[in-house]
């Protein structure tokens, strides 16, 4: 197994640019931090990119830059180098396209107040959590304290927003090629920042400070993070399955990869974390190794032969 040799478009500008007719797969990536090309994420070997490991020789053009990656998918629409290597007139055909999306998305909504500068207040549909006096029934359980209206409103944008991608997609060379996505994983709310600013992803921490500011008991904590993180993951398994409205979209359901929690209330690394919501090297590790084999197997159209469904009765076919 050979690891993804990641480049980036610099790379391919440059006197010395890459050989990619060498490698058996050719994917375009970006992203938001977890592909993030930041010094300090490559150096704690904390990129989700650099853990991908292929059977065949592979290699990707990862645009999602050093700063705080694509911080929101509108975004998109300020990253000139990916637009014209994926729709440009001298744009290669990719095998695939790489994407990290939505996860910053949904910690902006997460941390959206309840008042806005001059204290007005900020309507459910445009938040995912609730004031205590907005607060459901103790028989909902964490649900109380999420708002169903700003989650129909986060889903309307993500679906909107990867839809126009899939749109770019289908403008260039590379149509109808598979775009793969993966889920996120349940973060602990902590006090854990990113040192030193942007290299690991703006400041923080992210949700701790949110989930104290809406008052929500610090037990229910971990349960409302895995709540919204779960929300996403069955969202962006709903789109995969629409095959018509999102044609060639592959999602890898990271929640289903066990990783270790980090300790509440710790500051630093933990468990399979770097800080508050960043994986460190045995999180991408883990996650990365999964997503591997669900990416290679699309790519090499294994994805296309059924599963077998168990002993064969009298009158089935093998024609299926």
């Amino acid at each position: 197994m050979d690891h993804l040799a990641c480049f980036t478009p610099a790379d391919l500008a440059g006197r010395t640019p890459p050989d990619l007719g060498a490698y058996r797969w050719k994917l375009l990536a970006q992203g938001d931090s977890w592909f993030s090309n930041a010094r300090a994420k490559l150096n704690a070997h904390a990129n989700l990119l650099q853990e991908l490991v292929f059977a065949a020789k592979t290699a990707a053009v990862n645009c999602a830059g050093t700063g705080n990656a694509l911080s929101h998918m509108v975004d998109l629409e300020s990253s000139p180098e990916f637009v014209r290597l994926l729709t440009g007139p001298d744009a290669p055909t990719w095998d695939g396209v790489l994407l990290s999306v939505g996860g910053n998305d949904l910690i902006a909504a997460a941390r959206t107040p309840a008042m806005n500068w001059n204290g007005e207040p900020i309507p459910l549909e445009l938040r995912l959590l609730r004031r205590q006096t907005e607060w459901g029934p103790p028989s909902a359980g964490v649900a109380r304290y999420f708002s169903e209206p700003g989650w129909a409103t986060y889903a309307e944008y993500l679906r909107a927003n990867v839809k126009h991608l899939l749109s770019l997609r289908d403008q260039g060379p590379s149509a109808g090629k598979p775009v793969f996505m993966h889920c996120y994983a349940v973060p602990m709310p902590r006090p854990a920042a990113a040192e030193g600013g942007d290299d690991l992803g703006a400041g923080g921490p992210w949700l701790y400070p949110a989930l104290k500011a809406y008052g929500v008991p610090a037990a229910d904590w971990a349960a409302v993070s895995r709540l919204m993180v779960f929300h996403l993951a069955q969202l962006l398994k709903s789109m995969a399955a629409d095959k018509q409205a999102f044609p060639f979209l592959f999602v890898f359901d990271s929640t289903a990869v066990p990783l270790a929690l980090a300790a509440p209330g710790s500051t630093g690394i933990s468990g399979d974390w770097h800080n508050e919501i960043h994986l460190n090297h045995s999180g991408c590790f883990k996650i990365a190794r999964a997503w591997s084999e669900h990416i290679e197997m699309v790519l090499e159209g294994k994805h296309l032969i059924p599963v077998p469904t168990g002993r064969k009765g009298r009158g089935s076919s093998s024609n299926a």
